[in-house]
């Protein structure tokens, strides 16, 4: 035996002769403190459905709701739409990880927030919209990661550093230049990775060098020149080294 002591959901003794499953014991499909689905020990009941997963439907509106969610992972598809308005949102975010898609635009505005992360996992990219503006952050990170690139201005000044980074990973080039004044150095040096070369100048005079660096690593010749001045040592080698590259290849034109 596993885990903790073998209980139901409410904590009472279990009893394998009053199991409506006892035919499955002697088959070796399950056992007390092993497989067990009314244990209150999730990963026997998920055990259990991996052994007996045609028993999944049946289970469906068992009164745990690690039962439901396990049942729900296995469960005949057609049965899962009911479990959309189940009162625990771990069932609710079960159900629309396994339903067509057309279900999760039905818990888009769901109170808990695993369920709109399930949500944001499902929707397709171009329905995503709504999403980066989700009151919670990890669900607009999720919608941020997943979006097409063109709606991305709409959250380019989130309040979350951590998501603006990830925008400025994947917007559209023509909108890094907006990034030179966040209130952020590491979203600004995410966006220096990206800029192209003609709105790199704004990031070389950056007051912090990490930002400088990225300038460094990528800038044109001309912009090289003047970070060999710059007051770091490692902006001045970084551009140095660049430099040096740059007038090796064959078709540089100084």
């Amino acid at each position: 035996m596993e885990g903790p002591d073998p209980v139901d959901w409410q904590g009472a003794a279990l009893d394998c002769a009053r199991c409506r499953f006892r035919s499955l014991l002697p088959q070796g499909k399950c056992g007390l403190g092993w497989a067990c689905v009314h244990d209150r020990y999730a990963k026997r009941i998920e055990r259990f459905f991996v052994l007996n997963p045609e028993l999944a439907d049946e289970c469906l509106r068992m009164p745990y709701f690690e039962t439901r969610i396990n049942a729900a992972r296995v469960a005949t598809l057609f049965r899962l739409p009911p479990l959309l308005n189940d009162p625990d949102p771990g069932v609710r975010a079960m159900a629309i990880l396994r339903l067509p898609v057309r279900h999760a635009r039905q818990r888009m505005r769901d109170q808990d927030r695993r369920v709109r992360i399930a949500v944001a996992h499902r929707l397709p990219a171009d329905d995503l919209l709504p999403m980066l503006s989700d009151q919670d952050n990890y669900v607009r990170q999720i919608a941020v990661r997943r979006a097409e690139p063109g709606t991305l201005p709409t959250v380019a000044r989130d309040p979350d550093p951590e998501i603006r980074c990830i925008v400025a990973r994947r917007i559209r080039a023509e909108w890094l230049g907006d990034f030179v004044t966040d209130p952020d150095p590491l979203v600004r040096r995410e966006a220096a990775r990206r800029a192209p070369p003609d709105r790199l100048q704004a990031f070389a005079e950056d007051e912090d060098f990490r930002v400088r660096h990225a300038v460094a690593e990528r800038a044109p010749a001309e912009l090289l020149r003047r970070l060999l001045d710059d007051s770091e040592d490692i902006i001045r080698e970084t551009a140095a080294e660049r430099l040096a590259a740059l007038q090796k290849e064959p078709d540089n034109v100084d």
